[in-house]
C-alpha cells in the first residue's frame, strides 16, 4: 500500500477511532511515541502504533492527537518522506532539528489547557522522557495519565508478540562466555552498591547472554527482560522461544527462564531491602512504577552498555574478517551495477534492484545472516533524503546523469557492517563532484584524528564538519554512531553528533566501533554521504595522558570519478591512496573475475 492510498482511505477513520476512545476515557490528548517496552529503535509490528495511525514509516517520530489537531514531530532526516506520506491526511508535520528534540513536549505544555489530561502508555514511555514530560505539563497545569493503552481499544488486528526461535551466538565468535559476562556484571553492580539489576534493552540482553534472535527487523535480538540478582539470574521470554537444549545450557550458567509477562511481577516482589540498579534512559516508566516502595533504586547506565561497546581484541579480529567478506560482496555488487547501468538501453536499472542485488551478493558470503538495516539507494533527488527508502510504488530509474547514493550493511556472525558509497551515473556535474570531495575531506579529517582517551565523543563532530563548514555548508544529522558486534547497527554509549550532549558516558574508549559519515544534501537535486566504520585504537601515552586513534575497518573503494582531485591536499590524496592500497591488498584474495577487475580499477592511485 503506498502512502497516498493509505492517506486517503485509512488515516482519517483510524484517527477518529482514537478520538472516540479518548472521549470514552475522558482524556484530551494522546501521545503515541515510536517505542516498545524495550525502547527499541526498530519495533516489532505490535508496537508500530504511530505508523498504523499516521502512515508515516520512518523509524523516529512522535504523534500527538487531540480533539481538533493531529501533529507528527520528525527531524530533518525524515521531512521529505513525512511530507509525502502524510499528504492527504489532517496530520501536520512539525519539523524538529534532531531526533532527540523535545519540541513536542513544549507544544503540549503550551497547547493543553490547565486541568486537561494527556494519555501515554507507561509500557512504552521511557522513564527519562516521562520525567521531562511531567515537568513540561506541570508548567501549563495539565495532567499526565499513563495507565491507558488506547491502541489496545481500537487496533482490532494488532499483531501479537513475535515468536522467532532464540539461538546461541557460536562460541567461536563469542570469545567471552556467558558465565564470565555475568560475573563481570555482578562486579559492576557491586561497585554501584546494587544487589539487583534489571535490564530491558534487547541488545544488552543479547550481548550478556551470548544469545541472538530475529524478533526485530535487521537487529539479531529477541524480546526479553532480565533480572540479575546476587546469585540467581532470570530471563523473561515468551514460552516456546528457547529450545530445550539451550534451556539446559542456560541453567548450567545459573540462568532460569520465566514467562515474558512476569517481568513486572518480579520487580514488584523484590526483597524489601533490595538495592536495584536501573538505567533511566533504558527502562520504561511502567517498569519503574512496578518497583516496590521499600526497594532502594540506584540510577546509572547499564554496565553492559559500556561492556558491549568495547570490543575485545578477539572480537575486533572477527570484525576485520567480516569486513573482508563484506568488501568482497560489494566488489561483486558494484561490478554488476556498473555493467548493468552501462547496458541500461537494454534493461532499466532501478533503485529497487540495488537492494535485491546487494543483499544477494552478501548472502553468498560465509557468516552472513541478514541485512543490518533497510538498504538506502537514492538517485539524484532521492539521495537528498538521508533515510529514503525506495518502494514498488515510488522509486527512480537509474539513468541519465548524476549521483547514486547507496547506504547498506550486513549482519555477520562475526560483526555488523554499515557503509555508504557514491556511484557516478554518466558524467556527474562539477557541483556534484565538489560536494563529494568536500564530504570525503570530512571523512579523512576525522579518520586521521588523534584524540585524548575519554574525550566526549560529541566533541569530535566538528572535525568532520570543518571542511564542509568552510564551504558554507552543513548537514542535519550526526556524524557517527556506535555499531554493535553482530548486534544493533546503532548502539551507544558513544555518538559523534553536534546535537548530542557531551556527557560522561559518551567518553571514547579503546575497542569502540563508530561510523564516520558526513554528508551534503541539496533537496530536489542530489545528496552525498560517504561512510566508513572505524575502531578506537590506543595511539600513544604522553605527559598529557593517553591518546586514541581510528583504525578504518570498512573495505571498499571510494569512487574517484565522483571527486574533484584539485580540491584535495597532498596529504588527503596520500590518505586516499593508502586506503585504496589496503583495500586492494585485503580484498584481492576474496574475489576473482569481473569483481577482481573492478577492484583493481577502482583502487588505482590518484
Amino acid at each position: 500500500m503506498n502512502s497516498r492510498t493509505f492517506s486517503q482511505t485509512t488515516a482519517a477513520p483510524r484517527i477518529q477511532l482514537l478520538r472516540d476512545a479518548m472521549k470514552r476515557h475522558n482524556v484530551d490528548a494522546c501521545l503515541i511515541p515510536s517505542a516498545d517496552p524495550h525502547l527499541s529503535e526498530y519495533l516489532p509490528g505490535r508496537w508500530k502504533g504511530r505508523e498504523w495511525l499516521s502512515g508515516f514509516t520512518g523509524s523516529v517520530a512522535n504523534l500527538i492527537i487531540t480533539a481538533d489537531f493531529a501533529g507528527l514531530w520528525a527531524d530533518s532526516r525524515y521531512w521529505s518522506q513525512a511530507e509525502a506520506e502524510l499528504a492527504g491526511t489532517e496530520i501536520v508535520l512539525m519539523k524538529t532539528p534532531t531526533g532527540s528534540s523535545l519540541l513536542h513536549l513544549e507544544w503540549l505544555s503550551s497547547n493543553l489547557a490547565p486541568g486537561q489530561t494527556l494519555a501515554v502508555d507507561a509500557a512504552v514511555l521511557g522513564l527519562a522522557t516521562a520525567r521531562a514530560l511531567e515537568l513540561a505539563l506541570a508548567k501549563g497545569g495539565s495532567k499526565l495519565r499513563t495507565d491507558l493503552d488506547v491502541l489496545g481499544d481500537i487496533w482490532s488486528e494488532r499483531p501479537g508478540l513475535p515468536m522467532a526461535e532464540i539461538y546461541q551466538h557460536d562460541a567461536a565468535h563469542a570469545p567471552l562466555t556467558r558465565a564470565a559476562k555475568l560475573d563481570q556484571l555482578r562486579q559492576a553492580m557491586q561497585q554501584q552498591g546494587a544487589s539487583w539489576h534489571f535490564i530491558s534493552t534487547l541488545d544488552d540482553i543479547a550481548y550478556l547472554f551470548n544469545l541472538r534472535g530475529a524478533d526485530v527487523n535487521f537487529n539479531p535480538v529477541f524480546l526479553a527482560h532480565a533480572l540479575i540478582g546476587p546469585q540467581q539470574t532470570t530471563l523473561f521470554v515468551a514460552d516456546g522461544k528457547v529450545p530445550a537444549a539451550l534451556r539446559d545450557l542456560l541453567l548450567q550458567d545459573g540462568v532460569a527462564l520465566a514467562p515474558y509477562a512476569q517481568a513486572t511481577e518480579a520487580l514488584a516482589t523484590l526483597p524489601a531491602d533490595a538495592v536495584l540498579l536501573l538505567d533511566p534512559r533504558r527502562v520504561t516508566l511502567g517498569l519503574r512504577q512496578a518497583v516496590g516502595a521499600t526497594v532502594k533504586v540506584v540510577e546509572a547506565i547499564n554496565p553492559t552498555t559500556f561492556a558491549k561497546s568495547r570490543k575485545s581484541a578477539a572480537e575486533a579480529s572477527h570484525v576485520r574478517a567480516a569486513m573482508e567478506q563484506d568488501g568482497a560482496a560489494l566488489c561483486e555488487f558494484f561490478s554488476w551495477l556498473e555493467q548493468a547501468i552501462a547496458k541500461r538501453e537494454q534493461e532499466a536499472v532501478t533503485e529497487l534492484m540495488v537492494d535485491t542485488h546487494i543483499t544477494a551478493a552478501r548472502a553468498r558470503r560465509p557468516g552472513f545472516v541478514s541485512p543490518s538495516f533497510a538498504t538506502i539507494a537514492g538517485f539524484n533527488a532521492n539521495g537528498a533524503m538521508p533515510h529514503y527508502k525506495a518502494t514498488v510504488e515510488s522509486h527512480a530509474t537509474i539513468s541519465g546523469e548524476g549521483l547514486l547514493l547507496i547506504d547498506s550493511g550486513g549482519q555477520y556472525v562475526g560483526g555488523t557492517t554499515d557503509i555508504t558509497r557514491m556511484v557516478p551515473v554518466g558524467q556527474p556535474s562539477a557541483a556534484q563532484k565538489r560536494d563529494c570531495t568536500l564530504v570525503l575531506k570530512g571523512v579523512i579529517a576525522l579518520s586521521s584524528a588523534q584524540f585524548p582517551r575519554s574525550v566526549k565523543s560529541p566533541m569530535l563532530d566538528a572535525i568532520a564538519r570543518a571542511p564542509i563548514w568552510a564551504a558554507g555548508i552543513d548537514y542535519g544529522h550526526g556524524t557517527g554512531h556506535g555499531v554493535g558486534y553482530f548486534l544493533n547497527v546503532h548502539e551507544g554509549p558513544q555518538v559523534i553528533s553536534n546535537s548530542a550532549a557531551p556527557e560522561a558516558h559518551t567518553a571514547m574508549e579503546a575497542g569502540m566501533i563508530t561510523s564516520i559519515e558526513p554528508g551534503i544534501y541539496r533537496p530536489g537535486c542530489w545528496g552525498v554521504r560517504i561512510e566508513n566504520l572505524v575502531l578506537n585504537q590506543e595511539a600513544e601515552s604522553t605527559e598529557f595522558g593517553d591518546y586514541l586513534r581510528f583504525e578504518t575497518l570498512t573495505l571498499c573503494p571510494i569512487d574517484t570519478r565522483c571527486l574533484d582531485a584539485s580540491l584535495l591536499r597532498s596529504d588527503e590524496i596520500d590518505w586516499l591512496n593508502a586506503y585504496h592500497a589496503q583495500v586492494r591488498e585485503r580484498l584481492t584474495p576474496h574475489v576473482r573475475g569481473d569483481a577482481l577487475q573492478w577492484l583493481e580499477e577502482r583502487t588505482q592511485p590518484l
